[in-house]
């Protein structure tokens, strides 16, 4: 059998490549990531273009494509969610209501000040819960305000963004709809069951659980 040389090898759809790349991708890939598939011979344009109809193919399957803020990467459903949870040994554990509230308002009315947390819930932040966030790496210190004492400016970060699914902040609920849904991880890593004793809750706020969904 003759020796297949590489410029006899058909040349595969590049949709079909993108496709690959991603399934196999271990993390989100950038659009400039893969153009290197293609040696740069194809546009950012064009490879967000593919990106697109292949996002419009998986749309009703299972596997869903979904840009973040730091790439494109195929995640479960989901609405699959829950049935994958029995596979698993353990449940996913749950933020307590309290550290939910205090990471909304960070989401939310960010950059924020422990002080402005504390003035907005009523209640003084349990360390412990700001800690778990910063250790997940949801919140960092973006700054300081320029007032006395010089706070410290937290905001949450691309990670937290990812793990919720969403490209930017832009995507987060509305505060004015009355069906705030659930925000739903995709991270591999299992959540920290935040104890938080001694905080209060608001008793109007919608509580928000926050679990693993198996990519």
């Amino acid at each position: 059998m003759p020796f297949l040389r590489r410029f006899d090898m058909p040349i595969p759809d590049p949709q079909f490549v993108l496709e690959a790349a991603l399934l196999a991708a271990t993390r989100p890939m950038t659009v400039r990531e893969l153009r290197r598939l293609f040696d740069d011979r194809l546009s950012a344009k064009i490879i967000r273009g593919h990106l697109e109809n292949l996002q419009a193919f998986w749309s009703n399957r299972a596997m869903r494509l979904v840009e973040l803020s730091n790439g494109w990467r195929f995640q479960t459903a989901v609405e699959v969610s829950p049935y994958l949870q029995r596979l698993e040994e353990e449940k996913p554990q749950r933020y307590s209501r309290a550290a939910m509230e205090t990471l909304a308002i960070i989401a939310y009315r960010q950059p924020v000040t422990r002080g402005d947390i504390e003035e907005l819930r009523g209640v003084a932040v349990n360390s412990a819960t700001l800690k778990a966030f910063e250790e997940r790496g949801w919140i960092e210190q973006v700054g300081h305000r320029e007032t006395p004492g010089r706070p410290a400016l937290i905001g949450t970060t691309k990670h937290f963004l990812n793990d919720l699914g969403l490209k930017s902040l832009d995507e987060l609920p509305s505060l004015d709809s009355e069906n705030m849904p659930d925000f739903l991880l995709t991270s591999e890593r299992n959540a920290l069951d935040v104890v938080s004793a001694g905080d209060g809750e608001l008793p109007l706020q919608k509580e928000i659980h926050f679990e693993k969904n198996e990519q």
